[in-house]
Order: C-alpha cells, then structure tokens, then sequence
C-alpha cells in the first residue's frame, strides 16, 4: 500500500477510499485544508459562490466542505463571513480543575451563572454525592467561558451538609475546586469519569452559543474527597469543535 505521509496523526492517504473514487466536496475540502494552512489564524476565507467558481463546484459541494471543517473547529463564523479558527484547547483528564486547566494554555478562564438553587436528593443521586435521598442537594449550571468566548456548559450537584454556604460565599466566577480547598479545606482525592459525543439539547445549545447540530464532548465525572467519601457529580458538555482531551498513561504495577 501506498502511504501518503503529511502532518503526524493525519488521515492514511488523505482520507481516499481504497477503490480511489474522491467525492467531490471532500476533494474541495483537502484544497480547503491548504488555504487554511496558508492564511492562519484569523484569516478569512473567500465567499462560497467565489470558492465555487475556483474549484468549479457548485455552491452546495462547496458548503458540505466548509460545513465539516467548521465541525471540526478549523473554521468559525464571524459576522457574514468564514475565518480560520484558532487551536482546540486541551483539557486534561485529571484532578484538575477547569480554570487550571485553561489557564495552563494562557487563556482566561471563566463562568457565568445560569442558576444555583437545592431541591430535595432523589435516591439515584444520593450516593454520588454522599446524601441522604430528600436531604437538600445544591444545583449550580454555569457556562464555561475561554477568553470571554462560550466553550461549555457545566451542571454541578454537591451535597448542602457537605457545603452549606454556596449560595453566599462562593464566587461563581471562580474554581469551585478551589474554593472548596482553600475556605472549606476539603481536597479531592479521586474521581470517576466517562466521556461520549452528544448532541445538545436545544436550550443547552443556547446558553453556548452554537447550533444544536454541533457535536458535543459530554464528560460525567463523580468525585471523591482524600478521605473516600463521595463528594460531587458534575456533568459538563464541550465543544466538540474548540475541546480535546488530553491523559498521560503509565505502566499499572
């Protein structure tokens, strides 16, 4: 087999079919790809009917390519036109909080609130977050922010016996990781995750700021304090096309 090496980590062969048969948005799509390269960061595209009389296609070929690479977080829309997105930010699959994480790519984090409010502890819930069913259980949805720009959206469920005062002493600007270690001296110690693309639901899509048919990175994680006992579950949606996930692997014992 004939192997076309580019970019590491890049398609075998371009992504072409072994009986060799390219459709032809794709074919526009790896021309796309050059532009992309070629005009970098912030860079804007020509218009699709001049993309079409360039690659000799019509306007249609030319929107399925540009509609991939846009899912794909190389481009982004900015007023009427089309420009070059910037890098997907990396999140690692740790301990780490959002804001650390973001922060470690000389971004500014940050969170607007949605909502924090307590309703009574359904049974399901209770032992993720280390509660009685019906003792009181705080909610809080913040979207996640990166420079200002809407990257995600975040449900939190902690217990109120474990944080009583949320609703008057936290920033919720701020890491609640932090504010749970520096004011309530509780340090998380491990944490459950599962990641799985979605697709947001129509409100969730609003709040971020993106079409609902863009896929979304869905992360469940419950959370552990040093001494083992249950502390949060928090459910968290990224854009599938600003997100990646990062992990370090060693060899087990």
């Amino acid at each position: 087999m004939n192997y076309q090496h580019t970019t590491p980590g890049a398609p075998v062969r371009s992504g072409i079919p072994e009986h060799g048969r390219v459709p032809k948005y794709y074919a526009v799509k790896a021309k796309l790809t050059l532009m992309v390269d070629e005009l970098g960061e912030g860079g804007l595209l020509p218009t699709e009917r001049d993309l079409a009389v360039r690659y000799e296609v019509s306007r249609e070929t030319v929107r399925q390519a540009l509609r991939e690479l846009l899912l794909e977080g190389r481009l982004r829309r900015q007023g009427r036109g089309t420009v070059v997105a910037g890098p997907k930010l990396e999140q690692p699959l740790s301990l780490a909080s959002y804001t650390e994480g973001v922060r470690r790519q000389g971004r500014r984090p940050g969170r607007s609130l949605i909502s924090l409010d307590r309703f009574p502890c359904p049974e399901a819930l209770a032992p993720e977050v280390g509660a009685e069913r019906g003792e009181p259980v705080w909610h809080m949805e913040r979207v996640l922010l990166a420079d200002d720009e809407r990257v995600g959206l975040e449900s939190t469920y902690v217990s109120e016996a474990r944080v009583p005062h949320l609703d008057t002493e936290f920033d919720p600007d701020s890491s609640f990781y932090s504010y749970l270690h520096d004011r309530l001296g509780i340090s998380f110690g491990a944490a459950d995750e599962r990641i799985e693309t979605v697709l947001a639901t129509p409100r969730e899509a609003l709040l971020i700021g993106t079409p609902p048919a863009l896929p979304m990175l869905l992360l469940h994680r419950v959370s552990r304090d040093t001494a083992g006992r249950p502390l949060e579950r928090v459910r968290t949606l990224y854009r599938g096309d600003r997100f990646s996930f990062t992990a370090h692997l060693g060899e087990q014992g």
